[in-house]
């Protein structure tokens, strides 16, 4: 931490701490972080399933990740992989886009959004691209139930399908649970969705009871 002045003054805040560690097992608590930012270092792992794995550990509920790095437009050689120049310029151990998006979600990261995608360069015909990513962090809760909420997609889309396959018709009701509840009313759903508290006494049912519902 001997930069730890400078840097505090440079941004004019005095809660700046240097941790030293692995992406794969970063030295701080589950569930500690506000947000997560890095760039152009995760192509640089071994290992990235457990990075996105260690950044869901970290985050508080309802925390996220923006971060930026290079990715390939579609599976790149062997000989391209092992090149040591290239994977230190962080094109060798670049993922594709569609993987670095899946492994988000594999890890259970929620509306996950290419912010900003630029070209980067092209290697033996393949192309390489800059991508800064969000996405973020909702930990389902045990116990979850309908109690009567619904809710109803703004638009602009037609209608739109949602991580865990229930389909939002624009302008339509649709009875949700209280995990998907408390999900669209946090970003990045918000601004696209109201949600509608029951006005009355309710029967719950069972978020996964088999019914015509989709389980949450």
């Amino acid at each position: 931490n001997k930069n730890k002045i400078l840097v505090s003054e440079t941004l004019g805040y005095e809660v700046v701490e240097f941790k030293k560690g692995f992406l794969e097992r970063m030295p701080v608590s589950d569930k500690s972080i506000d947000l997560i930012t890095s760039n152009c270092v995760i192509n640089l792992s071994p290992d990235k399933k457990t990075v996105f794995a260690e950044m869901w550990r970290v985050l508080k509920d309802c925390g996220r990740v923006v971060v930026s790095d290079i990715v390939s437009e579609g599976e790149i050689p062997h000989k391209l992989k092992v090149n040591d120049q290239l994977r230190g310029e962080c094109l060798g151990g670049a993922l594709t886009e569609d993987e670095f998006l899946s492994y988000l979600e594999q890890v259970g990261f929620y509306g996950v959004e290419v912010l900003k995608k630029t070209y980067w360069k092209d290697i033996e015909g393949y192309k390489f691209y800059s991508v800064t990513v969000r996405g973020y962090k909702f930990e389902k809760k045990e116990g979850c139930v309908y109690i009567g909420q619904k809710a109803i997609y703004k638009g602009p889309f037609k209608a739109v399908l949602d991580e865990e396959g229930h389909l939002f018709p624009r302008d339509e009701t649709v009875e949700v649970c209280t995990d998907t509840s408390e999900k669209l009313k946090k970003p990045p759903y918000n601004e696209f969705f109201t949600v509608i508290e029951p006005d009355g006494e309710m029967t719950e049912y069972d978020c996964c009871e088999p019914s015509d519902r989709g389980c949450c």
